[in-house]
């Protein structure tokens, strides 16, 4: 067989991510048949048709979806060395991370699991965008994110790799101001029947886990108020007889403290893993690899009750 012709094996990947010829013209500034004799080109060389008809557009055969799983390793390939290249050790210049977190994410977990970033040793800008997943699993093939902070994994079924770095997990505390801890401590979770409730709302990382668990122990509390905002439910939970709440238990030490709650009780199978989502199998960058590698322990550790 002829030695792989890189460049046609691009134009053929463009194709095939783009979903049609004249996609990939355009995202290559190229004409149609420049990319269709191209993709000729490396039929001929590979012995096989790597495309057929599907209706009025195209679709892979199946020595074409091998090929294309070959691709996408070969250009993630290139682009991590690319960027290990720009963050050689010697190279002391401020580092840029390009951050995507989701909409549901907690955001004092969020923070938690950048703070590998602000405490990197060579000065790193860190850009935050938030959105739903779908959108930022998009930019980050279009390379306009380094990596996705999210409490769900991306999906198996996407047509490009990614590969989903589980950080860890944190179950949830229940928490309510003072004066109603006492009574919803005993026979808990029991207790939490009917009981007055501040609630993420049901768009917000933890809800899910929640009402899962809510129903497994046959328990409805009142829903008095959800919130999209965090703190705006703490706040309104420190103000006393409104109801309980349910914060991640990993951030909880900081939250309780600021905002005079008291722990009702601490659940950890009512919880949510937390994932970085990259396009590298091994992650290069430096900024997001010290996210991805080390802190695991840090970002996620036992709570002693006091």
């Amino acid at each position: 067989m002829e030695q792989l012709n890189f460049h046609h094996l691009r134009y053929f990947w463009m194709v095939a991510r783009k979903g049609s010829v004249r996609r990939a013209a355009e995202e290559l500034h190229v004409s149609q048949p420049a990319i269709s004799a191209q993709l000729r080109s490396l039929e001929e060389s590979l012995g096989e048709k790597l495309f057929q008809r599907k209706g009025r557009g195209i679709a892979l055969t199946e020595a074409g979806q091998m090929a294309m799983a070959y691709a996408d390793d070969i250009f993630s390939a290139g682009r991590e060395l690319v960027n290990s290249l720009k963050h050689l050790p010697g190279n002391r210049k401020a580092l840029r991370l390009n951050v995507g977190m989701t909409d549901a994410l907690s955001k004092q977990i969020a923070f938690e699991i950048l703070k590998p970033a602000f405490q990197f040793a060579v000065p790193t800008h860190v850009v935050c965008r938030q959105a739903e997943l779908a959108p930022l699993i998009h930019q980050l093939h279009a390379h306009r994110l380094d990596i996705v902070l999210s409490d769900e994994p991306a999906s198996s079924g996407l047509k490009s790799k990614v590969y989903n770095h589980r950080l860890g997990r944190s179950g949830v505390t229940f928490c309510a101001a003072p004066s109603l801890v006492p009574k919803l401590r005993r026979n808990f979770p029991r207790s939490l029947h009917n009981a007055p409730a501040l609630l993420p709302s049901e768009n917000m990382g933890g809800r899910i886990a929640l009402d899962t668990w809510f129903d497994s122990q046959s328990i409805r509390p009142k829903v008095v108020a959800e919130f999209e905002s965090a703190t705006l439910m703490m706040v309104a939970a420190a103000q006393g007889e409104l109801g309980f709440t349910a914060i991640p238990t990993a951030v909880s030490t900081t939250a309780l403290k600021q905002y005079g709650l008291k722990v009702i009780a601490r659940v950890e199978e009512c919880g949510s893993d937390y994932f970085a989502i990259t396009t590298e199998r091994r992650v290069r960058h430096p900024v997001a690899a010290a996210i991805t590698g080390k802190s695991h322990a840090k970002l996620f550790p036992m709570v002693n009750d006091a």
